[in-house]
């Protein structure tokens, strides 16, 4: 059966017609997280936002909606939310296929460094065509999504600490309440998480662009492959990752 210097294709890639071939990527779990984890990071973006500073209020009185309390309530909820697709990836670096692991998140190869560049390059349209080609992620996409993991991590674990604060001597406080110590106090916890709040809402643009551009580009489905798991390559292209 055909292979790709050791990845087999007989399960993962489909014959495919014409000049392009169907290979398979992710498998649905981390597809599912993706999702959980966009819609859970711009609602905590709105409701964060809303928590620090409340741009509506409903005036007194005695039918007033409880609107901080939904707030803060459907901000925790998110929060557990991505802490769940969190715990979905740090699995998948193990037992996901070799797109998925966590080889495939970290360009420490030096070729990958060499690409890093040439992927910018090619992002900022100098040389385009001397882009490398990759069936995953390439090396511009395993930095910045890696970096973002820490960024999210951070963002939760400050989190927990300003919650914590809700009930001082319980579990939550007791396990994160050396962060407001390590980074000076409180109100620097609650900038540190404001300013990462702006990273996400920053990201989040830009990683939609960039998507929808490598599409219209390369023609290769990346967007749809986090629906279908899988996306359109060129036959006869040698890829980095493969």
């Amino acid at each position: 059966s055909a292979r790709l210097r050791g990845f087999s294709l007989r399960n993962e890639m489909a014959a495919g017609t014409g000049t392009y071939q169907w290979v398979y990527l992710w498998h649905w779990p981390l597809r599912a997280m993706h999702w959980v984890a966009a819609i859970a990071i711009v609602v905590l973006a709105v409701t964060g936002l809303y928590i620090g500073r409340p741009y509506f209020a409903a005036s007194p009185g005695p039918t007033t909606p409880f609107v901080m309390g939904w707030m803060r309530f459907l901000h925790f909820l998110a929060a557990a939310a991505l802490v769940a697709t969190a715990i979905v990836r740090a699995y998948w670096l193990f037992a996901g296929n070799k797109f998925e692991r966590l080889a495939a998140l970290f360009p420490v190869r030096p070729k990958d460094w060499v690409n890093l560049v040439k992927q910018v390059k090619f992002y900022l349209l100098i040389h385009p065509e001397r882009a490398p080609k990759y069936l995953g992620h390439n090396p511009l996409q395993q930095f910045s999504y890696t970096g973002l993991y820490l960024v999210g991590l951070v963002a939760v674990v400050t989190g927990f600490a300003m919650y914590g604060q809700s009930n001082p001597g319980g579990l939550i406080d007791r396990a994160f309440g050396w962060v407001g110590p390590l980074l000076g106090g409180m109100p620097i916890v609650r900038f540190v998480h404001h300013v990462l709040t702006w990273v996400f809402l920053i990201f989040i643009p830009v990683h939609v662009y960039l998507a929808v551009r490598a599409d219209v580009l390369e023609h290769g489905g990346s967007i749809s492959s986090m629906l279908t798991g899988g996306r359109f390559v060129e036959k006869g292209h040698h890829y980095e990752d493969e």
